[in-house]
């Protein structure tokens, strides 16, 4: 899913061969193009070389090397208050295919909504559905084994995949003809039916492979519920939000910070409902 034909562009018509020939407009450079996104891949990287640096494992890092560098767990989140993992977590990943996969998604869907949601808005809505996943999955992993009474006992998690989940759920709220009157009808549509395939298909895939690993007890655990956070956050955070494309400024700024403030209340209300649970 590529983001080039996200607008429709321009015909450009030879000039005459008496006109006066103008200087050409500076080439911006590529990175000025999604500051946002690239920054945002360059920040997971950076910290996936970190720690195959300081001797985690380029494959497979160990559960307590994740932990280490940011990696999440119920346990620590509501016994030991480590609330800050809730945020390093969406920064850490489990090796390299990990990685990989995360950010060629992260590159696709950042670069098809910065345009409609600026570079803050793709930060903002990254790091609070990202939040939202890990909020969520720290409230099953919390259901599924408190019982154990033993912090390591936990499942730890780490990884981009449910604020890339979030960014998706965003899009297909923005990616409708009335809010981009200025982009032709079926190019939206099929912008908007690629990211509604690519969320359902993910999800499924994950789910069929949590319940695959479940039954056999594999090692390997895909976290469904952190993605089902995102995609819901993200739904969340695009509702009041209109695309920046056409809309003045100063009413696309003012959508943004209402959207930021309704996601973060929302997530502090949660935050401290897992408080009182865990209490």
């Amino acid at each position: 899913m590529s983001s080039s034909s996200s607008a429709p562009q321009p015909e450009v018509l030879a000039p005459d061969a008496g006109a006066v020939s103008r200087p050409s407009r500076r080439q911006r450079r590529w990175w000025t193009l999604a500051p946002g996104t690239y920054l945002l891949v360059g920040i997971n990287a950076a910290v996936f070389l970190a720690m195959v640096a300081h001797g985690a494992s380029f494959w497979m890092p160990t559960p307590e090397q994740v932990l280490h560098w940011g990696g999440e767990s119920a346990g620590r989140v509501l016994l030991q208050n480590d609330w800050l993992s809730i945020v390093t977590a969406m920064f850490v990943h489990v090796g390299f295919w990990h990685i990989a996969v995360n950010m060629w998604c992260l590159w696709n869907l950042g670069l098809l909504a910065e345009p409609l949601m600026g570079s803050a808005g793709v930060i903002a809505v990254y790091v609070l559905t990202g939040a939202a996943g890990d909020l969520l999955s720290t409230l099953y992993n919390w259901i599924q084994f408190s019982g154990f009474h033993d912090i390591n006992a936990f499942p730890v998690g780490a990884g981009a995949s449910g604020a890339i989940f979030g960014i998706a759920g965003a899009l297909i709220l923005l990616l409708k003809p009335q809010r981009l009157p200025m982009i032709p009808a079926y190019e939206i549509k099929r912008l908007r039916r690629s990211v509604i395939y690519f969320a359902v298909i993910n999800l499924v895939l994950g789910l069929g492979i949590f319940v695959g690993a479940t039954a056999i007890h594999s090692g390997l655990n895909i976290d469904v519920s952190a993605h089902i956070g995102g995609l819901a956050s993200g739904l969340l955070f695009a509702a009041p939000m209109l695309p920046r494309l056409g809309t003045p400024k100063a009413l696309f700024k003012a959508r943004l910070r209402l959207a930021i403030a309704v996601t973060s209340g929302v997530l502090v209300l949660f935050g401290f409902y897992l408080t009182r649970l865990a209490g």
